[in-house]
């Protein structure tokens, strides 16, 4: 495993982190959760990626039964809060109440003393920023958290984001986790450029574009019937992939993933993580032997050659508009 700084903190976490949306405390057993986590972390995975919002806070749980093995200087543990977490008015959002509150819940549920790193996950138009920033400081101050993050904010949330910050000495944002594969990458416009020039790390998830780029979906063919696709809990994400010029494209980059020796899944985590200011691509995994198969891709070089050839594959899906 290689590691990576997380914008301009101290913090280094692994270039593939392990996450459990869809997937723990949902899509597949507790024990194979477990297998997959401990698997993760044998294999020299450190960053582990959850949120409260996960099946009501039991992705949580079981992230941090599998953990508490392990030293705890030994991983990073990061989790989000934004989404609501019961059916009342302050149940959700970035207000400091529910920022005070969930930050509280999520570190009983993942049976810790601090979160290294707490995310908005989505920006909340309904709260003045100040006071967002001023809850996550208060909370770094009282060690209840380590480090604050944001997750698809916009480029021009994170700059405000950033200045108000530094107007009011607060501590700084150092990351944002936004969706990046190779068909979704309205990152590179405008969000990369700021955060690069703010500091500030990404820490991308769906990287494999939720197993599309793995390359087991052929175009005009059915879905395996034991795969996510075919599943009706997790399907609805992964619905706006299948079209028979995406997959199409698929099965064209899995022919420059066989002429260069390595899985499909590996060439799409080498491309994420040729651009320096990713500090880390979050995997999902049903299986071990996923977990095994994906962090080779931290070995897996691309010349400027191939790059080239895999963007001129990918500019062949112009119109590609996911579900959001």
């Amino acid at each position: 495993m290689k590691y990576r700084r997380l914008g301009n903190s101290g913090l280094k976490v692994s270039e593939i982190g392990l996450g459990s949306w869809l997937t723990y405390g949902k899509a597949v057993t507790d024990n194979t959760a477990y297998d997959c986590i401990h698997k993760a972390y044998e294999l020299g995975i450190n960053f582990f990626d959850t949120a409260n919002a996960y099946e009501g806070g039991k992705a949580e749980e079981v992230l941090g039964e599998a953990l508490k093995v392990y030293s705890r200087s030994s991983y990073v543990v990061a989790t989000k809060l934004f989404f609501p977490m019961g059916d009342r008015p302050n149940e959700r959002g970035l207000s400091r109440k529910h920022i005070v509150e969930q930050c509280d819940a999520s570190l009983k549920r993942l049976g810790l003393d601090y979160i290294d790193l707490y995310q908005c996950h989505r920006f909340d138009p309904e709260v003045p920023v100040e006071e967002t920033l001023y809850a996550l400081d208060d909370l770094i101050r009282q060690g209840k958290i380590l480090y604050a993050g944001v997750s698809e904010w916009s480029a021009a949330q994170i700059e405000n984001a950033v200045g108000l910050g530094k107007a009011n000495h607060l501590r700084p944002i150092i990351s944002n986790q936004p969706i990046y594969n190779m068909f979704e990458r309205y990152i590179e416009k405008e969000v990369l450029p700021v955060c690069t020039e703010k500091g500030i790390g990404q820490i991308v998830f769906s990287p494999l574009a939720q197993g599309v780029l793995t390359g087991k979906y052929k175009p005009n063919t059915e879905k395996p019937e034991d795969s996510r696709a075919a599943n009706d809990s997790t399907n609805w994400v992964i619905n706006s992939y299948f079209r028979n010029d995406v997959l199409e494209c698929v099965q064209q980059l899995n022919g420059v993933a066989e002429e260069l020796g390595v899985t499909l899944s590996q060439l799409a985590l080498a491309w994420i993580l040729r651009h320096p200011s990713i500090s880390s691509a979050i995997i999902g995994a049903s299986r071990p032997e996923q977990v095994v198969e994906n962090v080779k891709a931290v070995d897996v070089v691309l010349t400027q050659d191939v790059l080239g050839e895999i963007e001129n594959i990918l500019e062949q899906v112009k119109d590609f508009a996911p579900l959001r």
